[in-house]
């Protein structure tokens, strides 16, 4: 949930009026004068020789290693599903999660990891198809007020935050009840795992939980603490409050302040679960399915910035946000390369028309983004094999001037002018939601 939730502190600079004072008006940027930015380019730029290693050169020799590594016995095959932050972009994930069991061809989650609202709907992904109508419920009629109460006086800007996110809570505790909690004691104690992840506030470090073994335990502080650790992943830093949980260091009775999982991962991925002994550790995760569920789009969406000091670092910060997901889908992608996991990934497609911000839950917009996710799985495009800046106008800008020219982007940057999956015929743009018992590699 944390995405873009900047833009509500940049609102208020709209109350303050800007006076041109006579100032000379600048020229409109390219997004204004309605070109897409990703289809400008440097024609001179583009034409100078690069020894670098481009994408597409590191994709070939990546998956090349990834087949060199094949071993000759095949372990047990695993499916991991890791989901994103992205709050009402989660009805999204929640559609192609919903999608796939229609499709009948959803596995078993031998791991499931959640990040801020991601980590609202690991638990009912965890527990399997039985719970998708709640999963659908939750992710296309919530509205603002079933979310958040906000603060309507100035002194909550020295609070801890802007708005009350009790709301939340009541619905988290409809959520995760103890039957629920029952449910996933069962598919641990079976060798399944369910974690989702925090940030604490003064340490700046993410802390991972292992749900699966509170739930275990059975007892009336695990339920509080089940629930509190859901509240926590989805705590906005600034916009909603820390959720303080007691810890005992050294017989000391403690407080640590928890926010928002996101601020420090934006995705991840644990291993599942393997007996010792049952195989060996070096092609242990061979043949593994990881599918990462982005809660948003992997590129932000162009869009015009106001000269408002407020409204520019809100826009950057969000830049980093996205850039951030994308730096830990590239770190999935060479994990996946390295051991021998099978890398699939699902996000927004780039055209499809977003909201502004993520925390507005309007139940119409919300259903509109689980249909996408739905419709996305149905036409078999809802999954890439490709780790991102390998797409269609996913590429970096090569500029040796500002004479720029537009230029329809056909395939990725500097790849070439036939799309991706003419020069790499297995590894399309889309790729049909793969059945746990499909081939590793053809």
């Amino acid at each position: 949930m944390l995405r873009r939730w900047f833009p509500l502190f940049a609102a208020a600079v709209g109350l303050v009026p800007s006076g041109c004072g006579g100032r000379m008006m600048a020229p409109p940027s390219p997004v204004k004068a309605g070109y897409n930015p990703v289809e400008l380019i440097d024609p001179i730029g583009e034409s100078v020789e690069s020894h670098s290693l481009d994408m597409k050169d590191f994709y070939a020799l990546a998956e090349r290693v990834r087949r060199e590594r094949r071993p000759a016995v095949l372990p047990p095959q695993k499916n991991v599903l890791a989901l994103s932050g992205g709050g009402v972009y989660g009805s999204y994930c929640a559609g192609v999660l919903v999608g796939w069991t229609k499709a009948g061809t959803r596995p078993t989650f031998d791991v499931v990891t959640g990040i801020s609202t991601g980590a609202l709907i690991a638990p009912l992904a965890f527990l399997g198809s039985e719970y998708d109508d709640q999963l659908e419920t939750v992710y296309t009629t919530l509205k603002n007020r079933d979310v958040f109460r906000l603060k309507k006086t100035l002194r909550s800007v020295l609070s801890e935050s802007l708005a009350d996110n009790g709301p939340l809570a009541a619905k988290i505790e409809e959520l995760a009840t103890p039957d629920l909690l029952a449910a996933v004691a069962a598919a641990h104690a079976r060798g399944r795992r369910l974690y989702v992840g925090t940030t604490e506030l003064e340490s700046r470090r993410a802390v991972i939980w292992d749900m699966g073994e509170i739930a275990a335990r059975g007892t009336p502080e695990d339920l509080i603490l089940f629930r509190k650790v859901l509240l926590a992943s989805a705590a906005i830093p600034g916009f909603f409050p820390p959720v303080r949980i007691p810890v005992t260091v050294d017989g000391k009775r403690l407080e640590e302040r928890h926010i928002d999982g996101g601020v420090s991962n934006a995705i991840f991925f644990r291993p599942p679960h393997r007996p010792p002994g049952t195989c060996d550790p070096k092609t242990a995760l061979f043949g593994t399915n990881v599918y990462a569920l982005i809660a948003g789009k992997m590129y932000a969406d162009s869009s015009e910035v106001s000269r408002r000091a407020l409204t520019i670092a809100a826009n950057s910060i969000s830049t980093l946000i996205y850039s951030q997901t994308r730096g830990d889908l590239l770190k999935l992608y060479t994990a996946c390369v390295l051991t021998g996991m099978n890398y699939h990934v699902s996000s927004l497609p780039a055209g499809f028309p977003t909201t502004a911000s993520s925390t507005d839950f309007d139940p119409k917009e919300m259903a509109r983004l689980f249909a996408e996710g739905m419709t996305q799985v149905a036409a078999g495009t809802a999954f890439r094999t490709t780790p991102p800046g390998l797409e269609k106008g996913e590429g970096s800008a090569l500029r040796v001037g500002t004479q720029l020219v537009r230029r329809e982007m056909t395939g990725t940057n500097r790849v070439g002018p036939e799309p991706l999956h003419q020069q790499f015929p297995r590894l399309g743009t889309g790729l049909l939601v793969p059945r746990p018992t499909q081939p590793i590699d053809k």
